[in-house]
């Protein structure tokens, strides 16, 4: 509650009264003029007077204002002779009401600019369905603490939450088409360092930086040392053909050195 100012002569002018209770003096005249909050004295000079009993009627019109109740309604609740206690228990029952729907509106615009903020077009089960056992949303969440502060990190996911559905496919498709000239490349015994692999690495380059972020060739060569340095990528690769991810691997760097 608010604490009042030490008074003199146990009285307090209209003025003190507002600047303590955060009122305008205008408000004070009101409560006045309507009955609801009327001074119990005048100075010599006709100025209204608050006495201490004045002031706690006036505090809790105060609280019961800030809650959102109408004067006339503030009126009744203080002329059904309630103590001070009783008011004070109405109050905090209205305070933890309010309190429990700001907390629940929080709730709602926080999971509303989180989908906001978040939304993509194509749902978490379309994307496994799509990628099957290559959608991993650990990977999303490692790439972001490793790369969250870059501009690539940044540029991919504003670019990845416009794209539908038959965009992702496409996406997929694409490197489907990639991997697989790798496939053949390795299969018939031409080197990674050739110009037909590395030709296929700079395809797989474009298409990083046509659907995701621009990816310099050194970039790229930084990102294929991750295809034999972490199971997961390794796994990946050599689940569609033995030894293809140190071929991808040696492809883009090759790719890279050439440039």
């Amino acid at each position: 509650m608010t604490a009042y100012p030490q008074m003199t002569d146990d009285v307090l002018t209209v003025g003190q009264v507002a600047e303590s209770l955060g009122v305008t003096v205008r408000t004070l005249h009101h409560y006045d003029e309507i009955g609801l909050v009327v001074p119990s004295g005048r100075s010599a000079a006709g100025y209204r007077l608050y006495t201490e009993e004045d002031l706690r009627r006036l505090q809790h019109v105060v609280v019961y204002r800030r809650l959102g109740f109408p004067l006339e309604e503030i009126g009744q609740l203080l002329a059904d002779g309630a103590d001070v206690a009783a008011h004070l228990r109405r109050q905090r029952a209205a305070v933890t009401d309010r309190l429990d729907e700001l907390a629940g509106l929080v709730s709602a615009i926080d999971k509303a600019l989180e989908a906001e903020m978040s939304e993509y077009k194509i749902t978490r089960e379309e994307q496994r369905e799509l990628f099957g056992d290559n959608f991993d949303e650990s990977y999303a969440r490692e790439a972001e603490q490793r790369w969250g502060d870059t501009e690539a990190w940044a540029q991919s996911q504003h670019r990845a939450r416009s794209y539908t559905k038959e965009q992702w496919e496409q996406i997929k498709d694409e490197g489907d088409e990639i991997n697989a000239r790798y496939v053949r490349l390795m299969r018939d015994g031409v080197p990674a360092a050739s110009a037909e692999a590395m030709d296929t690495a700079e395809a797989a380059r474009q298409q990083i930086c046509t659907w995701f972020y621009d990816c310099p060739r050194q970039m790229h060569a930084g990102i294929a040392e991750m295809y034999v340095a972490d199971p997961r990528f390794t796994k990946s690769y050599e689940d569609i053909a033995p030894g293809l991810a140190q071929y991808v691997r040696d492809a883009v760097v090759a790719n890279a050195a050439r440039a």
